[in-house]
């Protein structure tokens, strides 16, 4: 399960560099489709892994506003921030808790914690084709989402900047 957050991630820092070459009306642009614009769907995917992983930890939901995020450097620096913490609960606080059940703050059903982490990795999957999309219709190259071959790489290169989970 551990590579594919990191996989996700990998790619998710990809996306950030690929964002580089965009001015800050593109990023904030309203889209059709996903949850809007490409800076506000790198928010979102961020957002909701921290609430889901904090659900699994028994702890109150973050409500991050996204009109306090509203800029590329912001969002950068939240993604890292949050994953910091992330990768520490992904390496040593999920011994024995795979098979447990949770309820989170903002539901009142409850939830396997396996069901918890496929959700969270694929729902940042879903939202990285959204923004294949939209670089093809910005005629820019996406970042590949190939996880045979290219996440390897991705996952090589994550661990050469200091981040191993």
């Amino acid at each position: 399960m551990n590579k594919f957050f990191e996989y996700n991630w990998a790619v998710r820092d990809e996306w950030f560099k690929w964002c580089n070459h965009l001015s800050t009306q593109e990023l904030l642009k309203q889209r059709s489709g996903g949850v809007g614009g490409i800076l506000y769907t790198l928010f979102h995917i961020t957002d909701v892994e921290y609430s889901w992983i904090r659900g699994i930890k028994g702890k109150e939901d973050v409500v991050f506003q996204f009109a306090d995020y509203n800029t590329f450097e912001k969002v950068k620096s939240l993604s890292d921030n949050l994953r910091s913490e992330l990768a520490l609960f992904l390496i040593k606080g999920l011994d024995g808790l795979k098979d447990s059940i949770v309820r989170i703050p903002w539901d009142e059903e409850e939830y396997a914690v396996d069901e918890i982490l496929h959700h969270i990795i694929a729902h940042e999957i879903h939202h990285i084709g959204q923004l294949s999309i939209w670089s093809r219709e910005l005629e820019k190259q996406p970042i590949s989402a190939n996880f045979i071959g290219g996440a390897f790489k991705l996952i090589h290169s994550y661990r050469a900047n200091g981040c191993d989970v």
